[in-house]
């Protein structure tokens, strides 16, 4: 079910939930839903800038972001104000799930960074997960989730985010 339209964009609010509570909404561009992956676009929704050290996320920048309704992952490309590529930023989360106007996705603290050029690929935020009790508490989703994390480094080593987001 393509919900592509020439005639005026559709919006959808992304809704990122985090140990039962909503982190942050936001709203995106619909630009594809095949009924299994969606793809949205919208202005980074950070308050001012956020300086990770190896990247900086700030007012200006651009994301198109792949959601997955059976895969664990989301996978966010970050461009600057220019146009130009900073790299994917890529969130371990449950499957997501939109419900009319909302895409509303389950972080699970896992993530990964792909740099532009490929050369900085670095897993994130792995004593979150381990702190988080999901291992003791769903030991499928925590396994899924590492599942997850694993298929995107390997991904992002061997250039295959092309293929992935195509």
């Amino acid at each position: 079910m393509s919900e592509n339209s020439a005639d005026r964009p559709t919006r959808l609010e992304v809704v990122l939930v985090k140990a039962g509570r909503t982190k942050i909404r936001y709203p995106a561009e619909l630009l594809q839903d095949d009924g299994t992956r969606l793809a949205v676009r919208a202005p980074w929704a950070g308050a001012g800038v956020r300086d990770f050290g190896f990247v900086r996320f700030e007012p200006g920048d651009l994301f198109t972001e792949y959601y997955w309704r059976n895969r664990w992952y989301s996978v966010k490309e970050v461009r600057a104000a220019d146009g130009t590529v900073k790299g994917w930023y890529c969130d371990i989360t449950r499957p997501a799930v939109r419900t009319g106007g909302e895409l509303v996705v389950e972080d699970l603290d896992l993530d990964l960074w792909r740099s532009a050029d490929g050369t900085d690929v670095r897993r994130l935020d792995e004593d979150e997960f381990a702190g988080s009790g999901l291992t003791e508490s769903d030991p499928e989703a925590a396994s899924a989730a590492v599942a997850a994390l694993d298929e995107l480094e390997a991904l992002a080593r061997t250039g295959g985010f092309a293929r992935l987001l195509t």
